[in-house]
């Protein structure tokens, strides 16, 4: 739901780690005794454009740091060597899967050792190559998105938000058309596609907290839409366009169910095409 300014700040204040926070209040003439919360009451009615600039000079830290190890324009080239993408196994499901299909289906060592060989190597090393392609397009897009004038990241997970977006706290979801779902619908009614998404989460990772997504799908051929994913400077393109424009309102409201009970979040939806 909307938050109210000084929520809005304590959320952000919460969003920083300890030792960055007695940075921040020490930069504000503040004491920086105590532990987190007591420090946040002490700076919580500071300047919001002063805690906003911290937060986004420290973000700017953290990705100098990972472009250390690999610049950007090296890790797109990374992504780029990836031919295809097949899971193998569904996530989270890697011990259940070689519990059932080898350890208590083989009885004899060399069979089990030639069924791996033949095709848990495979299967595993395709989940690997699928999770790790997963993850760091998700870190570009993300951070390109953290990066935006209008949106303020945070340095830690907290509450499960990734940004704050015209005063109000959004988690990011960066995720494909669900299966069998139609594009033209998602399309023409995408408010029903936030309110799918929310019903069919699954309810390990549920979560009924505001939500930013960004839905990739290609016209063409929806199973094709993880290429579409690391064409960045389209992606990035749409979503500047995006949230240069859009606002968060009341209008935003979305209601759904989950496990019978009846949930409210704030919702923006971004689907990009192509």
């Amino acid at each position: 739901m909307l938050v109210s300014k000084k929520e809005l700040i304590n959320q952000k204040l919460k969003s920083i780690k300890v030792e960055d926070l007695k940075e921040l209040a020490e930069s504000l003439g503040e004491s920086v005794a105590g532990n987190g919360s007591d420090i946040i009451k002490r700076i919580i009615d500071k300047s919001s454009e002063d805690i906003d600039e911290f937060i986004k000079r420290k973000y700017q830290s953290q990705i100098k740091e990972r472009q250390r190890i690999i610049s950007d324009e090296d890790l797109k080239q990374e992504l780029m060597k990836v031919e295809s993408i097949s899971w193998g196994v569904v996530q989270g499901q890697l011990d259940q899967k070689i519990q059932k299909e080898y350890v208590r289906r083989f009885v004899r060592y060399n069979d089990l050792v030639n069924g791996v060989k033949n095709k848990l190597h495979d299967d595993i090393t395709n989940y690997v190559i699928a999770t790790w392609y997963n993850h760091w397009t998700t870190v570009l897009i993300e951070d390109y998105i953290s990066q935006h004038p209008r949106v303020i990241p945070t340095l830690k997970n907290y509450k499960g938000i990734d940004i704050f977006f015209d005063g109000q706290p959004l988690d990011l979801k960066i995720t494909y058309l669900p299966r069998n779902y139609s594009l033209e619908e998602a399309i023409k009614n995408p408010k029903e596609l936030v309110i799918w998404l929310y019903e069919n989460q699954g309810a390990q990772r549920f979560g009924a907290d505001n939500r930013f997504f960004v839905v990739l799908a290609s016209k063409d051929n929806l199973e094709e839409s993880w290429k579409l994913k690391r064409d960045f400077n389209f992606v990035f393109s749409k979503i500047s366009d995006f949230l240069d424009k859009t606002t968060v309102s009341k209008k935003d409201e979305i209601i759904f169910s989950f496990d019978r009970k009846t949930y409210t979040a704030i919702s923006k939806i971004l689907i990009i095409t192509k």
